[in-house]
């Protein structure tokens, strides 16, 4: 009977014992879990930061989208600015530092480069000193006046007592007027010595060149340790600006027209212009004016052009051609009206949200432009909202583009 508890006790269970220690250390479940979590993390940063590749397509005009016009006269031309100007300074002195590059865009008063200005300083502290001196002057001058009307009112008071000679008021009077004239010359002279240093620092500030007005730089046109002057030496060693600045919100297009067709032209009509470089690109424009005086080599008459649309891909001396469009109003009575609008392949054409979207491409990033879209025709949709003429749309967008999403134009 004791050998079967004995069986029994050794069957039984320790619940009192320590459970046995585990081989596996304890810090690898969470750090499994933290590295698990960076690698989706870093997935997700991935594939959100990668370029979505894309087809676009140009926003085009429908015919006569823009004035519901026809071409009345075709003309050739060049984009012009009418804000351009070689930036100098008032001065000729050496360039110290030139702060501006090709292409750069500055606001108006943006220094552009700075001169030397070991000089103009010198001229400052000069005139700073005589200021000072003619200051010291003046407070001298101001004591001998106070002197000499005490002296006076004391030659005086005697005189009433008939202890001094008339002589000693006299020139007790004649001292005091003298003082007060010297006061008076060192006042004005006081004035001049401030206004010689304001022209010192005047002298000092025009070594800082200035932007005029806002543009971009489209040539710098010297380099530091060059000589610069707003006159022509003639002889080249001489720089006369530091580069050349363009408004660019100035952009106009001058054509010539030949005098024999310059009656077909009116003031504020509408023009379509069509840039060399972008050919499949049409801009809404009008005439500005007629410039009144012919050229007799050319028998050719100038006429300037507004551009609707402002655009980086403008540039000056492009070259452009123009089409005169003649006004909807002046079409016949009971011409069926043209439909107004761009269009795009039907492809670029999305439902997000219940609503009409196009994805419109933009310094390599996808957005979302809800438009108005009409009748589909040949395969093009015509957009009545929304959209602008040479707007790069995205074709069959993928479902996992997104607004914002950075995106890379496939040239296939």
């Amino acid at each position: 009977m004791s050998q079967a508890n004995d069986l029994l006790n050794e069957l039984r269970i320790d619940r009192k014992a320590p459970p046995a220690p585990s081989t596996r250390p304890r810090w690898l479940l969470p750090a499994g879990v933290v590295v698990l979590v960076l690698l989706v993390a870093g997935g997700v940063w991935l594939a959100r930061d990668k370029p979505v590749p894309v087809k676009t397509a140009t926003a085009m005009s429908v015919d006569g989208a823009a004035t519901g016009s026809t071409s009345v006269l075709d003309a050739s031309g060049y984009i012009t600015a009418r804000r351009i100007a070689t930036v100098s300074s008032k001065i000729t002195g050496k360039v110290r530092e030139v702060l501006i590059e090709e292409g750069q865009r500055v606001e108006a008063g943006q220094i552009l480069a700075t001169l030397d200005r070991t000089d103009a300083d010198a001229q400052s502290n000069l005139a700073a000193s005589q200021l000072a001196s003619t200051q010291s002057q003046l407070a001298e001058a101001q004591a001998q006046l106070r002197l000499a009307e005490r002296n006076l009112q004391r030659q005086k008071e005697l005189a009433a007592k008939k202890l001094v000679a008339a002589s000693a008021l006299d020139a007790a009077i004649a001292e005091r007027d003298s003082s007060a004239a010297r006061l008076d010359s060192l006042k004005r002279n006081v004035t001049v010595a401030r206004d010689r240093l304001a022209i010192a620092g005047i002298d000092a500030d025009n070594t800082v060149i200035r932007a005029p007005f806002a543009g971009v730089i489209v040539d710098k046109a010297a380099q530091p340790g060059e000589m610069i002057s707003p006159i022509s030496g003639g002889g080249g060693s001489i720089r006369t600006g530091v580069g050349t600045l363009v408004d660019m919100d100035s952009l106009e297009v001058q054509v010539d027209v030949n005098e024999a067709y310059i009656g077909r032209v009116q003031s504020k009509m509408p023009v379509e212009a069509v840039l060399n470089a972008y050919p499949d690109w049409k801009i809404p424009a009008e005439v500005i004016a007629i410039v009144p005086t012919a050229d007799r080599s050319k028998a050719t008459v100038k006429v300037r052009i507004a551009l609707n649309v402002k655009d980086s891909r403008i540039v000056p001396d492009m070259g452009v051609r123009v089409s005169f469009l003649e006004d909807s109003k002046s079409a016949p009575a009971g011409a069926a009206p043209v439909a107004a609008g761009v269009s795009v392949p039907a492809e670029a054409l999305v439902r997000r949200d219940n609503k009409a979207v196009v994805f419109v491409v933009h310094d390599d990033h996808a957005t979302v432009r809800e438009v108005e879209a009409s009748d589909v025709r040949d395969g093009n949709v015509r957009i009545k909202r929304g959209l602008a003429i040479g707007e790069q749309v995205v074709i069959s967008p993928a479902d996992e583009l997104t607004d914002g999403a950075a995106v890379t134009v496939s040239t296939d």
